[in-house]
Formats: C-alpha cells, sequence, structure tokens
C-alpha cells in the first residue's frame, strides 16, 4: 500500500528515515512528506500550503493511500481525509487527535519573529521524552524547523461529513489506548467521537516512536495498512 507519513511540528521527512525501509521490507511504498515551511526554506507558509501539499500526494499516489500524522500533524492527515474521503484509505494518527473545525491548527508555544521555534524539552519532560537519551534530544533540538507562524495559528476548516467514513487507528505512545478511549468517551476528542471504524493500539515509547522504536512503528502501520 501507499503510505504517506507525514512528521508532526519542528520535523521533516527524514523523521521517517528509520520508519521507511521498515516498512518498504514488509512490501509497503511509504512516502516521507518534507511540508511546506518545514523543510523546504519557506517561512511564510500557511496551513493551507501545507495542506495542499498531502493533498498533492494523495493525489499522486497510484492507489489509495493510508495517511499516517504525528502529533500536530494528525490534524494533517484528518484535514486530508476531510478532502478526499473518496481517495483516503485510511488514517493512522501517533501521538495525536484531530483538532475540530474552527480550532487553531498548532498555537501551542511563544512565535518570534514570525515563526514558532521549538522551545526547549522544559514542556516535554515527563512520558513524552522518558525514553531519549541525551544524543537523541540534541540531534531533534538542533535539527528542529521553527515553524511559520501563518502554520501554526491556521484555522482548521472541516467540511465534509464522509469523513467520518474513512477507518482511523490511533497510535497511542505516551498515552495508553485505555486513556485514549477515556478522552474520546468524554467528548475531549470531538472529532473522534464520531468515527464510524476506529482502531486503538498501544506502542512502548515516548512521543517521538519514529526515532526511538521505527520497526516497531511500521510494524503497526503495516498491520493497520493490512486491515484497510
Amino acid at each position: 500500500m501507499d503510505i504517506l507519513l507525514i512528521a508532526g511540528l519542528w520535523l521533516d521527512g527524514s523523521a521517517w528515515d528509520g520508519v521507511v525501509p521498515a516498512l518498504e521490507e514488509l512490501g509497503h511504498r511509504p512516502v516521507a512528506l518534507t511540508l511546506p515551511g518545514q523543510g523546504d526554506g519557506a517561512a511564510s507558509a500557511t496551513l493551507e500550503d501545507q495542506v495542499a501539499a498531502v493533498l498533492a500526494a494523495v493525489d499522486a499516489a497510484p492507489e489509495k493511500p493510508m495517511v499516517v500524522g504525528h502529533s500536530a500533524a494528525c490534524t494533517l492527515a484528518w484535514l486530508a481525509a476531510d478532502a478526499r474521503p473518496e481517495r483516503v484509505a485510511k488514517v493512522a494518527l501517533v501521538g495525536g487527535f484531530p483538532s475540530a473545525d474552527g480550532q487553531p491548527y498548532a498555537d501551542f508555544f511563544e512565535t518570534r519573529d514570525g515563526v514558532m521555534p521549538f522551545p526547549g524539552w522544559g514542556p516535554f519532560e515527563g512520558p513524552d521524552s522518558a525514553d531519549l537519551d541525551e544524543d537523541t534530544r540534541g540531534r531533534i533540538a538542533s535539527a528542529a524547523i521553527p515553524v511559520p507562524e501563518r502554520v501554526a495559528k491556521g484555522t482548521v476548516r472541516l467540511k465534509d461529513e464522509r469523513r467520518f467514513d474513512v477507518p482511523m487507528l490511533l497510535v497511542c505512545p505516551e498515552f495508553t489506548t485505555t486513556q485514549a478511549r477515556d478522552w474520546i468517551d468524554a467528548g475531549d476528542v470531538p472529532e473522534a467521537t464520531r468515527i464510524r471504524h476506529l482502531d486503538l493500539v498501544d506502542i512502548d515509547s515516548g512521543h517521538w516512536p519514529m526515532l526511538t522504536e521505527p520497526v516497531e512503528l511500521a510494524r503497526l502501520l503495516a498491520a493497520a495498512a493490512a486491515d484497510a
């Protein structure tokens, strides 16, 4: 299956370097996307630019792809399902949930000079980063790409109710499937409450399993693709 991989904030397509060959060995065709403003030098990129890049990849896939979003980019994967419900075979969300219509995309941290820089490890202490050694922390921080403000503060627009027919897999790293179910049942994740085909799976990692558990993450994604 064609599998589109979208990394979260501050990351480019190289975040999936360990996952891509593992998926290829399992018989899939992974494509790691580098988003406008997150790897191509376009500091003025907008959320709409990033959505357009994802949709271009969906449209270019020879068969219906599974779209994988990590962290904030879970919303990008879901926006693809909204815009192309007939073309997306499945979405897999790693360490995050889709934002609802009208919400800001990722207005989480301070912006400066038109971008949202990586805030350091303070906000991620605890389960998010417990599995990262100092070398990996250093590599992530040094390679972090400031996110354009017009991406982070862009408004999510969802329009097509058919998105709820697209199957969804939630990969739960720093939180458990039980916690995710509780949040969904409590109405804290409005979009997920309406999914007609929802599966959840645990992975023993922090917030960045593509870096710390790439082979296991590839295995879980391959299993999800087989069920699409």
